[in-house]
């Protein structure tokens, strides 16, 4: 049958419905195949497996059509001037990588799901928590210790059972990530790392591939899409050719974060994915609107791109940025082009596929990790664990506990005794000088905080939520030389090891 033009009448519509209804006469049961080759029913358990591999089949695009089912689902967005049938079509020979099943890939999946994409692949190899349903809408309840990409998968077959679902139960890696994204046309980076974002783009670099990157912590939000056109757009080391420090970079679990914010990321990116994939689309064929038609249009010689600008200066790259409580919630931030000494996407490029395939390319040593570096490892004598510390309260010798969460935190819930000190507060004190005088902070004599003893005999310990903190303010308690003489120790794990070793009723989140 031939392919046609959706225009804004719905006549042509109509004709193509009541085609289709002949056509949906000869099947028998009702079932209706795709495009791909598969019926669209519910896939049982055996079916699911079989849908566990790294690379999605090629499509044969002469085969591609859409079914009378498909038309009424889609019918919706196909009227508008943007889709068309011709976009549609694209959609659905689009194959589409999600990397990341939370807070982020849900609302995208959902969205490029119901939107009709072809092939739909998503990588995680975390498994549903507690904590995770606030956000990460494509969880549910009686799903908690199942893997996130056999979740998800399952949630959106109930949306949409049309598409094919390729599930990657795995963490990727620069080894496996070339292997992973060469199959797709477009990525999704759904991950909340420094690391895996620069390894994800220097893959789609190097294998050509769109890439729509986002994301959110607390309150905040910010969305942007590279190396698109592939080999024009920037691409992660070109708007960031310097990884955050260590210290600054906090997960959701760290941070926190605010559901709606975290799914309006996520919904963003789908939206810029789908306006990715329909720019591919035979505009050719699809019918303009009567007031854009060239013979009412009115002609502007000074609207006119000059023949002479290159297709690059006139393109423009943008980052949205989202911020729940400000005033004006949405900004849009212009981005500079290519940097023309990038590693991975400039005519100097050093970073190559050998490179990721065998390993030479360390991302955690480029990004660094939280206590590299400044704060190194602690040593056996300045860590205990939270039996060990249990021990010491119980025969009245816990000394001082140093709670180092925020005040939110700390309000939330907080061992009997503790006392509250932020280490954004522990991060203030200066550092005291190396005895040649050629080092510190502040050589001045600094006072003493009111939150510390005077007595250097009563031990000082430290905790927080994880344990991470914790270490940080252990290490710069010690250089200020402000608690000389004094036991200083870091509680391993925190209160998150404290609730399963030692106090079960003590809340988690």
């Amino acid at each position: 049958m031939e392919k046609f033009s959706l225009g804004s009448e719905n006549l042509d519509l109509r004709i193509r419905i009541a085609e289709l209804e002949k056509e949906l006469a000869e099947y028998r049961n009702g079932a209706i195949a795709n495009g791909n080759g598969h019926t669209t029913h519910e896939v049982d358990e055996e079916e699911e497996e079989e849908e566990e591999v790294r690379t999605p089949p090629d499509h044969d695009d002469k085969a591609i059509r859409l079914d009378l089912d498909e038309f009424r689902r889609y019918g919706r967005q196909m009227i508008m001037t943007e889709v068309g049938l011709d976009g549609q079509l694209q959609l659905k020979r689009s194959k589409v990588l999600l990397i990341g099943a939370g807070g982020l890939g849900c609302p995208a999946a959902a969205y490029l799901a119901g939107a009709g994409i072809g092939t739909i692949g998503i990588v995680d190899h975390d498994l549903v928590e507690p904590s995770n349903l606030h956000r990460q809408i494509m969880h549910t309840v009686d799903r908690v210790g199942h893997p996130k990409v056999k979740s998800i998968i399952s949630s959106l077959k109930r949306i949409n059972p049309n598409p094919r679902y390729i599930a990657h139960y795995y963490a990727l890696t620069p080894e496996n990530s070339i292997e992973t994204l060469e199959g797709y046309d477009l990525v999704l980076d759904c991950t909340d790392s420094p690391q895996t974002r620069y390894m994800i783009s220097d893959a789609c670099v190097l294998l050509g591939k769109p890439l729509v990157s986002a994301s959110a912590l607390r309150s905040d939000g910010q969305l942007v899409v590279l190396n698109n056109p592939p080999g024009e757009g920037p691409c992660y080391r070109c708007v960031f050719p310097r990884p955050p420090p260590p210290e600054s970079v906090l997960s959701c679990g760290e941070g926190g974060v605010l559901g709606p914010v975290v799914g309006a990321m996520g919904v963003l990116m789908s939206t810029e994915a789908l306006k990715v994939l329909l720019s591919k689309a035979d505009k050719k064929k699809r019918r303009k609107p009567a007031h854009l038609s060239p013979d009412i249009r009115p002609v502007d010689a000074k609207d006119s791109p000059k023949k002479e600008e290159a297709p690059e200066q006139q393109r423009k790259f943008y980052m949205t940025i989202y911020s729940a409580f400000s005033d004006i919630p949405f900004r849009t931030i212009r981005m500079f082009g290519k940097r023309k000494t990038c590693q991975a996407c400039s005519s100097a490029a050093t970073i190559t596929k050998e490179s990721m395939k065998n390993g030479s390319l360390d991302y955690v040593a480029f990004c660094g990790g939280k206590g590299s570096g400044k704060y190194p490892p602690l040593t056996k004598d300045e860590v205990i664990s939270v039996e060990e510390y249990n021990k010491l309260r119980e025969n009245k010798e816990g000394g001082l506990l140093i709670d180092v969460r925020d005040d939110v935190q700390f309000g939330m819930c907080a061992l009997e005794e503790s006392i509250n000190v932020p280490i954004t507060t522990i991060l203030t004190l200066p550092l005291a000088p190396e005895k040649d005088g050629t080092d510190g902070e502040d050589k001045a004599p600094v006072p003493i905080p009111s939150w510390l003893p005077r007595d250097t005999s009563t031990p000082i310990y430290f905790i927080c939520r994880l344990g991470n903190d914790s270490r940080i303010a252990v290490q710069r308690l010690k250089r200020s030389g402000l608690a000389k003489g004094s036991v200083i120790k870091d509680i391993k794990g925190g209160l998150w090891e404290w609730s399963r070793k030692v106090d079960k009723e003590f809340p988690l989140y």
